[in-house]
């Protein structure tokens, strides 16, 4: 599939990208965290903004503002959106 070709770790966005979750890979406790949070595949993201020391990272998804640590947005695969 042309898609698997642009996947991309979540934490490697720019602020102000947008993208579409494809896959979460984390462990059984942060998966089901993350899940009830709305990061499933096929959810929109928006990369709101880094703290000075570029952990954590702010996201928003489905409407509400959620800060990441790298070492978890890096397991989250995504396809950048360019339907903008």
């Amino acid at each position: 599939m042309l898609q698997e070709r642009h996947l991309v770790p979540l934490s490697k966005l720019p602020v102000g990208a947008r993208c579409k979750v494809v896959a979460v890979e984390v462990g059984e406790p942060e998966r089901l965290r993350l899940l009830g949070l709305g990061l499933v595949p096929g959810t929109k993201v928006e990369v709101v903004r880094k703290s000075p020391c570029g952990d954590p990272i702010a996201y928003k998804i489905r409407g509400a503002v959620v800060a990441l640590r790298q070492e978890t947005a890096r397991q989250v695969l995504v396809v950048p959106d360019d339907s903008e």
